[in-house]
């Protein structure tokens, strides 16, 4: 299994530090882009770096933390294969993996608590992809990529 790829700005750096934490405890390997424990991080740097390392094959999926989780993945979402999803509760994460394939959760330290973050966490790794109608809504939005 390919290691997650985990980034986050300075608003984030805790709560990954914490999810790091979880993941190693479920038995996955982790690959942290950054940031490190510094005052100021800009969010789309990291976001780049993660969602990379799924383009370059290195990783399958990534996480993400900024504030709200919300710039993360507007910058991660650029990129070309990446599907990035802000979650603030299990159920849209779970329904994210199932429906949208999802490679990113992007989770926002400054408005859930670091508990409901890894249950969040946990709903998404557990849930797979459905595949049948969703590939085909996958492949429609595919086609609408520059």
């Amino acid at each position: 299994m390919k290691p997650i790829a985990l980034g986050s700005d300075h608003a984030g750096y805790a709560l990954k530090a914490r999810l790091i934490d979880h993941l190693k405890s479920r038995g996955f390997e982790t690959v942290d882009y950054g940031c490190g424990d510094v005052p100021r991080a800009e969010y789309p740097e990291y976001s780049e770096k993660v969602a990379r390392a799924i383009q370059r094959g290195d990783s399958r999926l990534g996480v993400l933390v900024c504030g709200t989780g919300y710039g993360i993945s507007l910058a991660a979402n650029r990129m070309r294969g990446i599907r990035a999803v802000p979650c603030s509760e299990p159920y849209t994460a779970m329904l994210s993996r199932q429906h949208n394939d999802t490679n990113i959760l992007c989770l926002g330290a400054r408005v859930i608590g670091p508990e409901f973050a890894v249950m969040i966490l946990n709903a998404w790794l557990d849930a797979e992809f459905q595949g049948g109608r969703h590939s085909e809504r996958l492949a429609l939005i595919d086609r609408i990529e520059p």
